[in-house]
């Protein structure tokens, strides 16, 4: 159902809305996008009488869904509010790839309910660098646990993390119910417990975010998960010192540190070096035995 004019919000809040700044910027994004689309791309006729460069505002909102006069006054900066549907059918209607479709959510403020498999802050040069930390077992992380990407000692540290399928592919979640994954972990309620509260703690600047409702809300259905979460604990991030029983190379003692992509607690490489020469040689023969499975 098309959105009409009147079901805008205009004047809105300052604290609710966009800063004027960014209604700016997230116009001249939508016109630019706009404007670069050929008629032809989205199965549109392109017309003898075609003066605009790319598409019209009026295709634009019909591809969407959308009011024309409400996407006009979104591509005029006026002061109105955007709801994430709304961003998911622009994005689509203009073939934004994940990057773009990134940019467009941050201009106006909102979380991509569906945000992209593929992570910006994963880019080739941190990719090298987790290669170059090997045979030392090292994984970027988001602030919700997801496991963004990993290296190949990494990858047989707790499971063969390579089996597990990407959307199962977070921390929390493996810890409360994965078998191999917890079996792996020396010091597994201690270490659980920590985990639900530095998410917790992490949770109180997102508890609007879909993405963490729903990965709460997934994360409840494990009676473990529950007994701890309701004992309301909050804990910071800091390095420790964990033990491992790794199915491969036996028992590992590590020390784990973080090395933080921003300014902002968000994407973060997570790196744990051996506490002793034993675990550093077993460290070196997992991953032997990582290169050997990967074929190379």
């Amino acid at each position: 159902m098309a959105i009409t004019a009147d079901q805008a919000v205009p004047d809105a809040p300052a604290e609710e809305g966009v800063s004027e700044v960014r209604r700016h910027e997230l116009a001249d994004f939508l016109r630019s996008r706009r404007e670069r689309i050929s008629p032809e791309l989205v199965g549109l006729p392109r017309g003898p009488r075609r003066r605009t460069p790319g598409l019209r505002r009026e295709e634009v909102a019909h591809l969407s869904a959308v009011g024309v006069t409400w996407y006009t006054w979104l591509e005029q900066a006026r002061d109105i509010q955007v709801s994430v549907q709304v961003l998911d059918a622009l994005a689509r209607a203009l073939l934004l790839d994940p990057t773009e479709r990134a940019h467009l959510f941050q201009l106006a403020g909102a979380v991509d309910p569906a945000p992209a498999t593929v992570c910006p802050a994963i880019t080739p040069a941190v990719r090298g660098l987790l290669e170059q930390m090997e045979p030392f077992p090292a994984a970027v992380q988001n602030s919700r646990y997801d496991i963004l990407a990993h290296n190949r000692t990494y990858g047989l540290l707790f499971c063969d993390l390579d089996a597990v399928p990407p959307e199962d592919r977070n921390c929390l979640i493996l810890s409360f119910t994965h078998a191999e994954w917890q079996s792996s972990i020396v010091h597994l309620d201690e270490a659980q417990r920590l985990m639900a509260a530095r998410f917790r703690a992490t949770m109180a600047g997102h508890l609007a975010e879909p993405a963490w409702k729903v990965l709460l809300q997934r994360l409840r259905e494990s009676p473990g998960f529950r007994q701890v979460w309701d004992r309301h604990e909050v804990v910071a991030h800091r390095s420790k010192r964990k033990e491992f029983d790794n199915r491969y190379v036996g028992r590992v003692s590590l020390d784990h540190a973080d090395l933080w992509l921003g300014p902002a607690p968000g994407p973060r490489i997570v790196t744990y070096a051996p506490a002793d020469d034993v675990s550093r040689k077993r460290l070196e023969r997992l991953h032997a035995l990582a290169l050997e499975r990967r074929g190379g």
